[in-house]
């Protein structure tokens, strides 16, 4: 089992006066994608800076941590910290 770890920073917008997700865009490091969704959160309502871990070889999904929570997010995200 290769594990591998990716750090996105998702981003929300409001459409017909809904929180939905936006785009997402990929990280380098933990303090890289904490900054990067800092800075965006002053341009969306909301943005999460997340770590991901996934089995390369079956893709199945592990739930990791929100590194940082910025505005506005989707129940979904929140629902992830919860856990």
């Amino acid at each position: 089992m290769a594990m591998k770890t990716a750090l996105l920073v998702q981003t929300f917008a409001l459409k017909r006066k809904r929180l939905v997700p936006g785009d997402r865009q990929v990280s380098n490091t933990n303090s890289g994608a904490m900054k990067r969704a800092e800075a965006m959160a002053t341009r969306m309502p909301g943005t999460a800076a997340l770590q991901i871990v996934a089995d390369d070889e079956i893709g199945e999904l592990e739930s990791g941590p929100i590194l940082g929570q910025y505005g506005e997010v989707d129940e979904s995200v929140e629902s992830l910290r919860a856990a």
